[in-house]
């Protein structure tokens, strides 16, 4: 992964369709006043300035110090970075640059595909059960749980392992997740579950003998380009911490980060405690990236696994990744993505329909695709800083909606 030096984000709109016309069209300005878009460019460039009034209103109310964001549709793209890396003096803007904790982004940006991949070379079945990968998982109404049901967050886990009595490494993590007793039979109730994604993360290290953050950086991050993409950042030789949005303070009462000293600052290490536990990698956990290479991905999945001639996923692990795949009854979700779980309703916004996918990590990250319009936006914030106490849910409702509003040239959303 290759961090790249801050520098101030540049409000873009232009028409994406080859390299030659980005050189050519693409209006480059300071952050500021939006640029004009072009007719028919697939955005309504009406919409920008409440996109950036709502993101601009977040960061004055203090909410987040600063964010990017990018929109996208028919090759027109509206892209833009809001505030600064911390609420410091001096403290350096945000840009197209700065490197974001993606938190549960890495669900869906190295597990699951990790997975499906490993699912089209035979190596993993979907509906194979957990057992057949850790024996030593069995018992406390485990012996039924699917991979298919891990991804889908029916496997009746619970939500997180537990933090005490206290425990380090990848090892202790895995003795732990085995360990847990289902709520439910497998299959039969929906809940979020960061356990789920941490022993598919596991599955991938047991059947390839690669760790997942090697895995998914040979088999997903450098194909694809994603050339600011992985775990781990402080151990690249070319890391740039200046480049990081820093997340939690450590503060006196410890929180759920005892093991932060009181001012102690969060900067290229993960964010979630567990996965800092594990020593920064996990299935659930631990990914940072940048808006270009997420934006990379998504086009990726609209594209039916290709970019630029690069083949990451076949068409039907997309598929399987983005539509319903959840047992019936059960909140609909694909084999990673989100498509309409509780959790959905507030990224999606109120005119993307049902149908429409992504997911958002904790630490103030949203992507989320319409495959019917081909329209998709991405947001990433470090908006756990200096603490993890802010709320920004209704800002994801509100940036749901306008660009769906934004990116409605040409389609009509369909029923909800």
């Amino acid at each position: 992964m290759r961090i790249a030096p801050t520098r101030r984000l540049l409000a873009t709109v232009c028409t994406a369709a080859s390299t030659a016309a980005l050189l050519a069209g693409c209006a480059v300005q300071h952050a500021g006043p939006p640029p004009s878009s072009t007719a028919g460019s697939g955005l309504d460039v009406a919409y920008f300035a409440r996109i950036d009034a709502a993101i601009d209103g977040a960061v004055a109310a203090r909410k987040l110090p600063g964010a990017v964001f990018h929109l996208e549709h028919e090759g027109a793209v509206y892209e833009r970075a809001y505030g600064r890396l911390s609420y410091d003096e001096g403290a350096a803007p945000d840009s197209s640059a700065t490197v974001f904790d993606a938190a549960s982004l890495t669900k869906v940006l190295a597990t699951a595909p990790s997975v499906l991949m490993l699912a089209e070379q035979g190596r993993i079945g979907l509906d194979d059960r957990l057992g057949t990968y850790f024996p030593e998982c069995a018992g406390n109404g485990k012996d039924g749980i699917t991979i298919r049901q891990l991804l889908t967050h029916s496997s009746g886990l619970p939500a997180g392992l537990p933090a005490t009595p206290p425990w380090h490494g990848r090892a202790a993590a895995h003795a732990l997740a085995c360990a847990q007793t289902v709520t439910h039979a497998p299959g039969t109730l929906f809940r979020y579950s960061d356990i789920n994604y941490i022993l598919l993360g596991q599955v991938v290290e047991k059947v390839t003998g690669v760790p997942l953050e090697s895995y998914a950086q040979a088999h997903i991050f450098a194909p694809l380009r994603m050339r600011d993409t992985g775990y781990l950042p402080l151990r690249r030789v070319d890391a740039d911490p200046e480049a990081i949005a820093p997340t939690q303070l450590g503060r006196a009462d410890g929180g759920a980060h005892r093991d932060l000293a009181p001012g102690e600052l969060l900067r290229g290490v993960v964010h979630d405690p567990t996965a800092r536990r594990m020593d920064g990698v996990a299935g659930s956990a631990g990914v940072f990236t940048t808006m270009g290479d997420v934006v990379r991905f998504a086009r990726m999945l609209l594209a039916g696994g290709m970019l630029d001639g690069v083949r990451i996923l076949e068409p039907d692990s997309v598929r399987l990744m983005t539509t319903v795949q959840s047992p019936p009854g059960l909140a609909p979700r694909g084999l990673g993505m989100d498509i309409d779980s509780p959790y959905a309703a507030r990224p999606r916004g109120t005119v993307f329909p049902v149908g429409s996918y992504g997911h958002t990590g904790f630490t103030g990250c949203v992507l989320w695709i319409d495959p019917q319009s081909r329209a998709f936006y991405v947001f990433l914030s470090n908006r756990v800083y200096p603490d993890d106490s802010s709320n920004v849910l209704d800002l994801y409702t509100r940036m749901g909606t306008l660009s769906a509003e934004a990116a409605r040239r040409g389609w009509t959303p369909a029923g909800r």
